[in-house]
This record gives C-alpha cells, sequence and structure tokens, in this order.
C-alpha cells in the first residue's frame, strides 16, 4: 500500500481527534461541526517555512473568518513550543500539538522523507479543508508555501 492510499479522501468524514491547544486546552474537531475547518499539518515551530505559512494564515484570518472559516495547525510539537512560537508571532488560531503522531498518522501526513540523501520520517506539509459536516472538501498535498493561504481563500 502508498503512503497516499493511507490520506483520507475528498469526501471522506475527517478523522475526529482531541489534541492539547498551546494554552494547554482540549479541542476535538467536532467541536466545530457547523462551521468550515482550515487543518493544516506542519512540520515544525520557529522554522522559516512553517513561519512563513503561519503568518500567512494570521494576516488572512479576517477573510476566512468572514467566509465562516476556523483554523486549526497541527505539528508534533510541544505544547510549550506552540505557547513560544504563537506568543512570538501573534498566532490568533489553535496550534494543535500531537507528539504522539497519532493525528499525524490518520491523516496520512506522517511520512518516509529525504533532505540531502538522508531519508527520515517528518510531517508532508499538507491542508485539509473540512466541510459544515465535517467531510473533507479539498486536499492541499506538498504545500508550497509562497501563494498557499490564496489558493486556501479561492477554495473557500
Amino acid at each position: 500500500m502508498k503512503e497516499r492510499d493511507l490520506m483520507p479522501k475528498v469526501g471522506d468524514t475527517a478523522p475526529d481527534f482531541e489534541l492539547p491547544t498551546a494554552e494547554g486546552k482540549k479541542i476535538r474537531l467536532s467541536d466545530f461541526r457547523g462551521k468550515r475547518v482550515v487543518l493544516y499539518f506542519y512540520p515544525k515551530d520557529n522554522t522559516p517555512g512553517c513561519t512563513k505559512e503561519a503568518c500567512s494564515f494570521r494576516d488572512n484570518l479576517s477573510l476566512l473568518k468572514r467566509k465562516g472559516v476556523v483554523v486549526l495547525g497541527v505539528s508534533p510539537d510541544s505544547v510549550q513550543s506552540h505557547a513560544t512560537f504563537a506568543k512570538k508571532y501573534n498566532l490568533p488560531f489553535p496550534l494543535l500539538s500531537d507528539p504522539s503522531k497519532k493525528v499525524l498518522q490518520a491523516y496520512g501526513v506522517w511520512k518516509k522523507k529525504q533532505m540531502f540523501g538522508v531519508k527520515y520520517m517528518g510531517v508532508e506539509r499538507t491542508t485539509f479543508l473540512i466541510d459544515e459536516e465535517g467531510k473533507i472538501a479539498h486536499i492541499f498535498p506538498n504545500v508550497r508555501v509562497d501563494g498557499h493561504t490564496q489558493e486556501v481563500l479561492e477554495k473557500v
């Protein structure tokens, strides 16, 4: 089975989960039924690409909110790391901590990667657009940070 086969598909019910926020509060995806959700998975707090992506969602949050969209970011970083990252960049949406990688695996974004010839496991930057009924409406795999928020805005 290919790794891509492990990723939920458009039309599937988004796997529910409960994860802690940077503030230590628990959030369930099902808490957002009735709203559209941008669920974005990113590799690591305070790295150039992840910072640029988070800040782009921050800078466009009012446009997304006007369209009835909630933004949630997920990475394997700790709650403490998320708290520092969110405070440093004034991120006004929840960053969810998944150190066990169970949610990353449920969404098929924990994958074999390669950099400079070295293979390792890591997060493939991916965004899921989830509709009001909790179904996956669109998937943005292998996200390139530049222009990504604009792509998301066009889909919602």
